[in-house]
C-alpha cells in the first residue's frame, strides 16, 4: 500500500498490483481482499486507475478459484486487468465484466497480427514484447486498430530470457520464475568444473571485462520519451511493484514531469534525468529499442549512491517539519530533500528535537519520529536523502 501511495502522488495516471493469488510477483507485499479495495479507493480518490495483473498461466487445480477471484475485482471497481493465459483472458470477460482487459507482455506480443487477433477477442490493450525495437512498435501501431491501445516498458529490470519465459530458477533452485518466484540465478557469478577435478573451479568469462556472463542491464528510457510518443505508444510501464517505497516515488515523479514538459514541447530538465541516478539500479541501457541493450559482465551489484535517511510525516509553512527516521545520519550533514512535486533541493541538516522538545543530534531509532526545521513547505511523502557509498550483490 505504501508503494502505491507513493506512486499514486508522485505523478502515476495508473498504477498495477495484485491480489494475493493469479499474479506474477509472488513476493511484491500483494493485497487482500479489503486491503485491495482500499488501494482501488485510493487511487480513484486522486484520479487514478488501477491495473490488478492476472497473469499467471494457471494450472488446472487452481481455475476453480478463478472466478471468485474476477468477481471480486470486479466489484471492487478496478478499471483494467492484465492477463496473460487465453483461458483466463475468457474467463475475465464473463466473470469481470465491467474491467478492461489488457495482455500482458507475459504474452510476448511482438506483431502486428498477434496484437490484432487480441483486441478482436476483446483486448483493450497489449503491453508488447519488452525485445520489440522502436521501428517495429511504430509498424505495429500502424497496422493495428486505432481504438487498441499499446503499452510499453520504459524503466526497470530487463531479463535475459524472452520476456521472463526462463526455467532456469526452476531448474536451480525449485522457485518458478513463470509463477511469480524468480531467485534470479542469470544475476549469479558462474565457475567451471571438470569431471576429473572436483572442487577445482575455472572462471567462465563472457569476455575478457566480466565473467557475470548473464547479467542485463536496467532499462531506462527517460531520455526519448519524444520518441515513444512519435511511436504511437499509448502508455508506459515503470517497474517498482518489487521496488522499494523510495524507488516507486522518485522514478514515477522524474517520468512524470519529463513526460509533461515533452509533451508541452519544453526541453526536459535534467535535474528529472538526474534523479533516476539517485535510485538503486543496474547499469542503464535503453532495452532493445534502438538494437541490443548490451550486458555489463563485470559484475551484477546495484549502483546505490544515495540513502533514505527520513520521510517528512508533515510540514508547515514556516518549514517546521514531523519527520519518521530510516537510517542513521546527524547535525551537521549534507543532504537533499525531494518530494511530490517537490524539485530536489540541498540542506545542512540543524539541530532535531524529539517529541517533548528534547534535542537529538543524531536521531537512532528506526522509523522513531523528531522534528526539524526545513527551508521551506514541502508535501508530505517528501524524501531526505544523502550521498553514501554502499556495496551491494
Amino acid at each position: 500500500m505504501e508503494k502505491l501511495r507513493m506512486a499514486v502522488l508522485y505523478g502515476a495516471d495508473a498504477v498495477y498490483l495484485a491480489g494475493t493469488s493469479f499474479g506474477m510477483r509472488a513476493f511484491a507485499g500483494n493485497f487482500e481482499p479489503d486491503a485491495l479495495r482500499e488501494a482501488v479507493r485510493f487511487a480513484h480518490g486522486h484520479g487514478v486507475r488501477t491495473h490488478v495483473t492476472v497473469n499467471t498461466m494457471p494450472r488446472g487445480d487452481e481455475l476453480k478459484a478463478l472466478p471468485a477471484h474476477l468477481e471480486l475485482l470486479d466489484d471492487a471497481g478496478v478499471d483494467a486487468l492484465i492477463l496473460a493465459d487465453l483461458g483466463v483472458f475468457t474467463l475475465a470477460g464473463k466473470y469481470a465484466p465491467k474491467c478492461e482487459r489488457h495482455v500482458s507482455t507475459q504474452q510476448s506480443v511482438a506483431n502486428a497480427a498477434c496484437a490484432q487477433a487480441w483486441h478482436d477477442l476483446g483486448a483493450k490493450r497489449v503491453v508488447l514484447a519488452r525485445e520489440l525495437s522502436l521501428a517495429e512498435i511504430r509498424e505495429i501501431r500502424a497496422s493495428v486498430s486505432p481504438e487498441l491501445e499499446i503499452e510499453t516498458f520504459a524503466h526497470g529490470a530487463m531479463c535475459v530470457s524472452y520476456s521472463g519465459r526462463c526455467l532456469l530458477s526452476n531448474y536451480m533452485t525449485g522457485r518458478d520464475s513463470n509463477r511469480g518466484e524468480c531467485a534470479q540465478p542469470c544475476r549469479y557469478r558462474y565457475a567451471l568444473m571438470e569431471e576429473k577435478r572436483p572442487g577445482e573451479y575455472f572462471p567462465v568469462f563472457e569476455d575478457e571485462k566480466g565473467a557475470y556472463i548473464m547479467n542485463s542491464r536496467d532499462m531506462c528510457m527517460i531520455d526519448h520519451l519524444d520518441d515513444i510518443m512519435d511511436a504511437g505508444i499509448d502508455c508506459i510501464k515503470l517497474e517498482g511493484r518489487a521496488k522499494s517505497e523510495y524507488y516507486a516515488a522518485i522514478v514515477t515523479g522524474a517520468y512524470r514531469h519529463v513526460i509533461d514538459e515533452v509533451w508541452a514541447g519544453e526541453p526536459a530538465d535534467p535535474v528529472w534525468r538526474d534523479e533516476v541516478e539517485h535510485v538503486s539500479h543496474r547499469y542503464y541501457s535503453t532495452g532493445f529499442y534502438y538494437g541490443e541493450p548490451g550486458q555489463y559482465t563485470e559484475s551484477a551489484r546495484y549502483l546505490r549512491e544515495w540513502q533514505v535517511v527520513a520521510v517528512v510525516e508533515s510540514c508547515d509553512e514556516s518549514g517546521d517539519a514531523t519527520l519518521s527516521l530510516r537510517n542513521k545520519f546527524a547535525v551537521g550533514d549534507e543532504v537533499e530533500v525531494v518530494g511530490p512535486d517537490c524539485r530536489p533541493f540541498p540542506m545542512i541538516v540543524p539541530m532535531m528535537y524529539d517529541a517533548d522538545g528534547f534535542e537529538l543530534p543524531e536521531p537512532r531509532t528506526p522509523k522513531s519520529v523528531f522534528k526539524m526545521k526545513l527551508p521551506r513547505q514541502v508535501p508530505p511523502l517528501s524524501f531526505v536523502r544523502h550521498k553514501v557509498e554502499l556495496s551491494g550483490k
